[in-house]
């Protein structure tokens, strides 16, 4: 346990780069493991989750370094290469890494056990369990298909077309991630359009992707199973989810002006700023460019009055993992912010929304918890704070609260701050760089 407390700041400024992407970094380590030939990678994001990844793949064969200039290299085995681990595949806190990991699986002759920490074991696998036995693959689970559990990939695995119930990326990928080692074509449906990171990086390494739109407007995302995926050179964009934290901390914090650069502009990850310009902010995108097939430019904050808006559930899927920094900024705005669309809050690494709800109403903010919406009214200003927040080993939980305690009359304190490094190496260090009053709540004034 590592309790944190933040204090009013004076103002946010300066240049800086935010690790690199984590969903990028993830598919990056896991694709290029499947591929013929070296996968160089600079930028890697070097949070746990992603060496959660690193490690599982170094245990299924994979040669998986860093080297001393912080370049990632990966010597993949090939698609059916894979060998069977000898011991426990610990996923740690990414319910990414486990569920990208379990469809890489599905369609590899050889049986490996999963497990993580206490937050990724009470997180559903159902919902990749389901489409990944249509497959041919065993999977024995806990209740919920809940982890620990045990995986046997099929060795004859079937195409498959699956219709996702829920909007999520992660089973969208499982299910291309399965396809690539089965013969013929593999479809994921999805009615609301997710992040598409494992598209333009399938793409990107050599393998055949096709999207189209079906009569209802869903889209259909098919995979040609059994390409040759050749190693690339790839140069991970900064994190827009990690960067949205220091880039709400300039907005809320009087006289701030920040400048956060190579930010991963994909589209069906753009949601907060859509939102947050909605809001009146001040954001300006600049340099905008492509690397290694994603979006990416530059980003010019500075501190101004922001307004509530009603953000629809359609925008949830670009944003999934913004909600809690979007409900800071909210709290600070004037006005009354409603967000809809959020039952998928409750199944993160923690149930997000109800975290969010208490943790504001304890630092004096009226808020409306609804069963998958959120209404936070606004004070126009610094909030009243004091609250000490159970972050329940949720990173962004414990992130969003630090940042908002930059805006409170009272200091805010966390009870836990480690479990940010599995997504944000050196967050402290860096928002204090900026001119944040961020330290161990024993010794806050």
């Amino acid at each position: 346990m590592r309790p944190m407390k933040s204090c009013i700041s004076t103002s946010i400024s300066g240049e800086i780069r935010v690790p690199g992407d984590k969903s990028i970094s993830h598919r990056a380590l896991l694709i290029g493991a499947l591929a013929v030939g070296e996968t160089v990678i600079e930028g890697l994001l070097e949070g746990e989750d992603v060496l959660c990844t690193a490690a599982a793949l170094r245990a299924l064969g994979a040669d998986v370094e860093r080297d001393a200039e912080g370049v990632w290299r990966v010597q993949g085995v090939g698609l059916g290469g894979l060998r069977e681990p000898a011991g426990i595949l610990d996923m740690g806190n990414s319910g990414t890494a486990a569920r990208l990991l379990m469809g890489v699986l599905a369609s590899h002759p050889l049986t490996a056990f999963l497990t993580g920490d206490a937050s990724l074991c009470r997180r559903p696998m159902a919902r990749v369990q389901v489409p990944l036995e249509q497959f041919g693959a065993r999977i024995v689970a806990r209740e919920g298909g809940r982890m620990p559990l045990a995986i046997t990939g099929a060795g004859d695995p079937m195409p498959t077309t699956y219709r996702l119930p829920v909007a999520s990326a992660q089973v969208k990928s499982a299910v291309l991630l399965a396809g690539l080692n089965t013969s013929g074509k593999t479809t994921a449906i999805e009615t609301l359009p997710t992040r598409d990171h494992t598209e333009r990086m399938l793409r990107f390494f050599g393998a055949e992707v096709e999207t189209t739109e079906e009569a209802d407007g869903a889209l259909a995302v098919t995979v040609t199973g059994q390409p040759e995926l050749t190693g690339r050179q790839i140069q991970v964009p900064a994190d827009i989810s990690s960067a949205a934290f220091p880039l709400v901390a300039a907005l809320i914090v009087p006289g701030s002006d920040l400048t956060l650069t190579a930010v991963g502009m994909n589209p069906r990850r753009t949601g907060l700023v859509d939102t947050l310009i909605e809001m009146g902010a001040g954001i300006e995108i600049r340099n905008e460019r492509e690397i290694a097939g994603e979006p990416v430019a530059d980003l010019h904050v500075r501190a101004g009055g922001l307004k509530g808006v009603d953000v629809p559930a359609s925008r949830a899927p670009s944003m999934i993992d913004e909600y809690p920094i979007l409900a800071v900024a909210a709290a600070v705005a004037e006005g009354t912010t409603v967000m809809h669309g959020l039952a998928e809050l409750r199944v993160k690494e923690s149930d997000r929304l109800a975290a969010m709800a208490r943790g504001l109403a304890a630092c004096g903010v009226r808020v409306e918890e609804g069963k998958d919406s959120l209404t936070v009214h606004g004070g126009g200003g610094p909030v009243r704070g004091g609250g000490a927040i159970e972050t329940d080993l949720d990173h962004r939980i414990a992130m969003a609260f630090l940042v908002l305690g930059m805006a409170a009359d009272q200091p805010i304190s966390i009870d836990d701050a480690e479990p940010i490094e599995t997504s944000f190496p050196g967050f402290v260090e860096l928002m204090n760089g900026l001119g944040a009053a961020i330290g161990p709540a024993e010794a806050a004034a």
